[in-house]
């Protein structure tokens, strides 16, 4: 049953458990790739691979609306679907995120749809590192798909087009939103934009000033009554069909220097170095080299 409590376990008995419907295992496994345990728990799923669709934008444009009716749509389709939040603050625990976001509420008790918080925090300026390794692991669970959501602004949601395909950018009518997701370079990372809320005045005017923005598809969306539902899922698909290996090699690529950066930003010698620069005892250029390559810089 998906609520039974679980005694301790090892990796592989969590897996069978949480592909025999435990949420809870679920829960724990993906706990698990958050910690030092990470390359246990991807070393027993092996490569799998799954859809992941990432939505961003501004606050309040309606990205949990959003989320919640692609949810539904999925699962009329019989599909299991896994939600994951990139946080940039704070971490939540299994189903205690969204859930007071009303329009996920109906989805909350669903045994196959997870919705799980990933945080940022320790990761400025890269990707979050579990991420990847729970989309992975999600996938080798039997997730058909995987979305994938900003909550924060900046940084954040750029991040999310290192492992999304598409990248969905949800924008709201009027309010400026196609000018300032332009200069936030959102634009340049979607694939579709969608604006939502589009029953209310200037939506049609927004669309016309996004295509002159962007070269991607823009779509139209009134998220709180689910209408246009049916052609995001359609260029959603659309998109994937017209998948390439010269992208997915560029969303590899992105998703390697994303949490390379990460890993530079906590390396150990960087606050050392950077004094050691400020104070002129080195240039810049030695320090980056040292921490790239492990040498020791002469800081006398």
């Amino acid at each position: 049953r998906p609520d039974v409590a679980l005694p301790v376990m090892d990796v592989a008995e969590l897996i069978a458990a949480a592909r025999s419907g435990n949420t809870r295992a679920v829960g724990r496994l993906l706990s698990l790739v958050e910690s030092d345990r990470r390359a246990e728990v991807l070393a027993e799923v092996g490569s799998v691979t799954v859809p992941v669709i990432g939505v961003t934008g501004p606050p309040g444009a309606g990205k949990s609306t959003t989320i919640a009716v692609l949810v539904a749509a999925y699962r009329e389709r019989g599909q299991r679907v896994a939600v994951l939040a990139v946080d940039p603050s704070s971490p939540y625990s299994g189903g205690a995120l969204l859930g007071d976001r009303i329009r996920m509420a109906a989805h909350i008790n669903d045994p196959d749809v997870l919705i799980r918080s990933v945080a940022t925090r320790g990761h400025v300026g890269g990707l979050a590192a579990a991420v990847p390794a729970a989309i992975r692991l999600l996938g080798a669970l039997g997730y058909d798909a995987v979305l994938l959501e900003s909550v924060g602004v900046g940084q954040s949601e750029i991040e999310i087009a290192a492992v999304a395909d598409p990248t969905i950018v949800i924008l709201n009518p009027g309010a400026g939103d196609a000018v300032q997701a332009a200069k936030a370079g959102l634009l340049e990372v979607a694939d579709l934009v969608v604006v939502n809320k589009a029953d209310r005045d200037g939506a049609a005017q927004t669309v016309r000033d996004l295509k002159f923005e962007t070269h991607v598809p823009v779509l139209m969306l009134v998220a709180a009554r689910a209408e246009g539902v049916g052609d995001l899922v359609e260029a959603i698909e659309a998109h994937h069909r017209a998948d390439t290996p010269a992208r997915r090699a560029a969303r590899a690529r992105a998703q390697v220097l994303s949490l390379a950066q990460s890993r530079l930003h906590a390396h150990p010698e960087l606050d050392a170095l950077a004094a050691a620069v400020a104070e002129g005892r080195c240039d810049a250029y030695s320090a980056a080299e040292s921490l790239i390559t492990g040498s020791v810089v002469d800081s006398r």
